[in-house]
């Protein structure tokens, strides 16, 4: 599988929820960073991204592949769904949010993942105003707990 390709069934098993097959995918020393307040680990990324599909269970990442350059494979991401479960970003000091049953859109974001030896090292999202956690949270009406 070439680096697009691998990015591409990232994509795909993120979209579908499918986090063991996204996991096989992660080197053991991945970063996650971004829409964040600071950059977080393989085990942390995924229990957000499982916490996001569980609150939204039509969350829809509208990932664009832009290209790839060298170990760097380049394409934007743009989150929106309904909030329908709760979601529970204790872990990340953001506190839990009820079921609003709102929908949310974020702003499109310039994303870049690097891979090496055939493993996702680091998933990079470009700083982007009202593309992070906590414009999404804002959206739904709440403000982050631990963030005061």
């Amino acid at each position: 599988m070439n680096k697009r390709e691998t990015v591409q069934a990232l994509m795909d098993s993120v979209q579908k929820g499918e986090f063991e097959l996204a996991k096989s995918m992660l080197a053991d020393d991945f970063q996650f960073s971004g829409p964040v307040s600071e950059p977080i680990n393989k085990e942390a990324w995924l229990e957000m991204s499982i916490n996001l599909k569980t609150a939204f269970p039509d969350l829809d990442y509208h990932f664009k592949m832009i290209g790839t350059d060298g170990d760097i494979v380049r394409f934007t991401t743009q989150l929106s769904g309904t909030q329908t479960g709760a979601l529970n970003l204790v872990n990340m000091k953001m506190g839990m949010t009820p079921a609003t049953n709102k929908p949310v859109s974020a702003k499109m974001a310039k994303t870049r993942i690097t891979i090496k030896k055939d493993k996702i090292t680091l998933w990079a999202v470009e700083p982007t105003y009202g593309a992070d956690l906590t414009a999404i949270l804002g959206q739904l009406g709440v403000e982050p707990s631990g963030l005061n």
